[in-house]
């Protein structure tokens, strides 16, 4: 049976991000299956090459910050206000599957429950324990879990990445009947060229790619690279994507005395991305322990690995990517898990400069 299928989200491809990819996935599988998908979302950043998507994509404008990407309270009102107006007069979908933030589920909640449409919440992490981390304000946490409760309370279903997004969920006493789908990337966007088999690592690189926030705690990155210049100099840093941490990042870069070797690069496509993960050293997934987010996994690890490049993960020790890596390290040479130490990461940093992946690897 054929459905309409409407995808409500603030971001959504050509631009990179785990959603992104999620999201795009979710409507490919949609297509391939013979339904009808419509996706609201927002105008990518200039520079980002729309494609023929399969799926009817409408855009419409929307603030970003100054990094670039639609977080904060306004970009989230200039999304979530004219998407109410969008989702009512849309041509009535069977469902609705959206993306946070908690905000925009308020609005589908809303309309949705006018037009009686059936709407999925994927619930992806918890946004008011990330914002715990942010703000020490009480009252906008409350009215953040007030409305995350809300908008998770009335979906019909939810789906989630982990038992442990699970756990918090239920914690919030949020009983909606969920589907915990793991984690993924789109490996098929990462893959080498085909002519790859014939090269080897040709930068002194170490890359950062993705979104560097204060829970993702990517400082360490810059801290273990300083650390790791000062024995082994030649080496850049390079961070690709935005984050609302890039002026702290800088300025952290400019105190350890390395800002002529760490670059900041914007956001890019993942087929332009593609040849900087094949030829770096290997790029850094960080995550900040004591976060609350210990149960997250850095979806990125599998991006670079599908290009072919090692990861140092520097986050909890407890925590499901470093779980994966030590595994994927039994099969491949998949990367080394760091603590959260900046002569940690210097170490991991030395060891895959004195002896990177060779072609075969």
């Amino acid at each position: 049976m054929s459905m309409r299928v409407a995808i409500v989200s603030r971001i959504y491809r050509p631009e990179p991000s785990a959603a992104s990819s999620f999201l795009g996935a979710v409507a490919d599988e949609a297509v391939a299956r013979g339904h009808r998908v419509t996706v609201l979302t927002v105008r990518p950043p200039r520079g980002l090459d729309e494609g023929a998507p399969v799926e009817d994509v409408r855009m419409a404008p929307v603030l970003r910050d100054r990094s670039g990407y639609v977080r904060g309270y306004l970009p989230y009102a200039s999304f979530d206000v004219p998407l109410f107006f969008r989702l009512l007069f849309l041509r009535r979908p069977d469902v609705v599957f959206m993306e946070p933030p908690p905000t925009t589920g308020f609005v589908v909640r809303l309309v949705c429950a006018l037009r009686r449409i059936p709407y999925v919440y994927d619930a992806a992490d918890v946004w008011s324990d990330a914002a715990e981390q942010v703000t020490s304000s009480r009252l906008v946490i409350l009215v953040l879990r007030a409305t995350e409760r809300f908008a998770m309370r009335g979906a019909r279903r939810i789906v989630t990445i982990s038992q442990g997004v699970l756990d918090r969920i239920a914690a919030l006493g949020v009983d909606r009947p969920a589907v915990v789908t793991g984690f993924g990337a789109d490996t098929g966007a990462f893959l080498p060229p085909a002519d790859a088999e014939a090269e080897v690592t040709t930068e002194p690189v170490f890359l950062y790619a993705g979104t560097y926030s204060h829970w993702h705690g990517a400082d360490i990155a810059v801290d273990g690279f300083a650390a790791f210049s000062r024995s082994t100099p030649g080496y850049t840093l390079r961070f690709i994507g935005n984050g609302s941490e890039r002026a702290f990042l800088e300025q952290r870069a400019r105190e350890l005395g390395v800002a002529d070797s760490v670059e900041f690069v914007e956001t890019m496509p993942s087929s332009e991305l593609v040849p900087h993960l094949h030829r770096a050293v290997a790029t850094i997934a960080t995550q900040r322990p004591g976060t609350g987010y210990e149960y997250a996994f850095a979806t990125k690890a599998y991006s670079s690995m599908a290009a072919g490049c090692p990861v140092i993960f520097a986050g909890p020790p407890n925590g499901p990517t470093g779980a994966y890596l030590d595994q994927a390290n039994l099969e491949v040479r998949g990367g080394i898990v760091s603590g959260y130490a900046a002569e940690s990461v210097a170490v991991a940093m030395a060891a895959l400069a004195a002896r990177p992946l060779s072609a075969a690897d």
